[in-house]
């Protein structure tokens, strides 16, 4: 009988541990947390997104990657005003920082999936632009 009070002890501390350790970003209590957490989020869509054009980068003729080239750095402009405009309520407010962050990470997310089908394309599909 005691070795089972002990099992449930153990189990007890053991999920307490496993709670302690969890990822402040699966619920964060404070705004500081947020704003790192929404941070994180970011530069790990960000790796996704520059993996994903560095492959497709590969796969294109020279006209391709400046033509990619150009397309990535006008998309960049306006993915940052798109991010500036959608956020203007926030402005000068703790939480600009998160909301600019998931704001820019959604529309990485969105550039990844497409740069991710161009990636993808079988010869002869005309719906790809990979010259």
């Amino acid at each position: 009988m005691q070795t089972i009070r002990w099992g449930a002890a153990l189990a007890v501390v053991m999920t307490s541990v496993a709670v302690q350790a969890a990822s402040p970003c699966d619920n964060p209590m404070d705004q500081t947390t947020m704003n790192q957490c929404a941070s994180k989020a970011l530069a790990a869509s960000d790796k996704r997104l520059n993996d994903v054009y560095q492959s497709l980068n590969q796969k294109v003729s020279p006209e391709g990657k400046a033509a990619l080239q150009r397309s990535q750095r006008a998309w960049i402009g306006w993915r940052d005003a798109q991010c500036a405009f959608e956020t203007m309520g926030t402005v000068g407010g703790s939480v600009h920082a998160a909301m600019y962050a998931a704001c820019v990470d959604e529309l990485t997310q969105a550039q990844t999936k497409r740069l991710s089908r161009m990636n993808s394309c079988q010869e002869g599909d005309l719906s790809c632009a990979t010259p």
